[in-house]
């Protein structure tokens, strides 16, 4: 069974948590420009986080399922519809076999994805289905996705319901635009004066058009570098924040190269890249330096944080509770609470009456 794309809008792809360990060979990672809101879209739609999903930007684009199936579309807010019923972002839905889902324009965010129960199962390259457009490697012939394109489906479990988070947040991590974001310095730091460093931290940059699943640029204050905007190419990570010559700061994020020949002021700690990806061009924004122990910590954070709001997912409101269902939850003696199974509806109804 498949998954028909009849519409899409400027950018869909296949993307999961990409390739790893494969950068000494010259092939970068690649996948989901925010991970989090992936992980989140797979498990609302009971997949293993590891699962395929589709990243899309500006609009999803419109899909006919082959077969019966679970969706989930999260990264930010957009108009979701079959037919004239209108569904939520961030937490699944039914869809039955043969109707038309279309997923209209992201609101505050850039990078939106669209997860089916069972997983986008096209092929595995190099260990990973993630699509690296300019390698033109794995997804669908290593291009963006377009109109007629079939994709294979997945085994999904039996059983399985749709879910939302319990609490009414659509996704783990605010984007949060005042917020700064928190970079660690160098590892090429010691290339530019201390007066430099200090307008790294003190400066606001604003994301320019310049940007794709490679790198953003940042228009700002130039940041020259005392010892030249040259060096032998080294190796090199998503967050990596280059300077060119022209003095002006280039993110590297998920589909970066794996070598680069311009000195590396900061790098963008794991936790915040995501929240970096999501933020709108045009957006201003400003650095924060910590240290390396602060950004472990906080990426361990994160992952908790992350880790509690997809282990607290409860049935999605509206759902139709079957018999068999029911039937598997245990609603005596605290084993299985009644908040478990309905998560705040019950609250709800309790406060309504009330």
């Amino acid at each position: 069974m498949s998954l028909e794309i009849l519409s899409t809008g400027p950018m869909l792809s296949v993307q999961d948590q990409g390739r790893h360990g494969r950068k000494r060979f010259g092939v970068p990672s690649a996948g989901a420009m925010d991970r989090p809101a992936m992980d989140l879209a797979n498990a609302l739609c009971g997949n293993a986080l590891t699962a395929a999903a589709l990243e899309f930007t500006a609009i999803g684009g419109s899909f006919k399922a082959g077969r019966a199936l679970r969706l989930a579309v999260t990264g930010g807010e957009c108009d979701i519809r079959i037919g004239e019923r209108v569904l939520g972002a961030g937490q699944s839905h039914t869809v039955e076999a043969g109707e038309v889902v279309k997923i209209g324009v992201l609101k505050g965010a850039t990078w939106g994805y669209i997860a089916v129960s069972g997983g986008i199962a096209v092929p595995e390259v190099l260990g990973a289905r993630a699509t690296h457009l300019r390698f033109a490697l794995g997804g669908v012939e290593g291009r963006a996705l377009q109109a007629g394109d079939l994709l294979p489906l997945g085994e999904e479990a039996e059983g399985g319901i749709c879910l939302r988070p319990r609490e009414p947040a659509p996704r783990p991590g605010a984007i949060a635009p005042e917020r700064p974001i928190r970079v660690v310095l160098g590892p090429q730091g010691d290339y530019f004066a201390p007066e430099v460093i200090a307008q790294l931290k003190t400066a606001r940059f604003r994301i320019t058009p310049q940007r794709d699943r490679m790198a953003m640029v940042l228009d700002g204050p130039p940041l020259p570098a005392a010892r030249g905007h040259d060096i032998v190419s080294d190796g090199i990570v998503s967050g990596a924040i280059q300077v060119p010559s022209s003095g002006q700061p280039m993110v590297l994020m998920a589909d970066s190269q794996t070598t680069g020949g311009y000195p590396k002021i900061a790098t963008v700690i794991s936790a915040d890249l995501p929240r970096l990806a999501q933020l709108p061009t045009g957006a201003d924004l400003r650095f924060e330096i910590v240290s390396r122990d602060e950004a472990e910590d906080i990426l361990l954070a994160e992952r908790a944080r992350l880790h509690e709001v997809l282990a607290s997912l409860v049935p999605a409101t509206g759902m139709m509770l079957s018999s068999g269902f029911l039937l598997s939850c245990n609603l005596v003696g605290g084993i299985v609470e009644p908040e478990a199974v309905m998560g705040r509806d019950l609250e709800l109804s309790e406060d309504t009456a009330a």
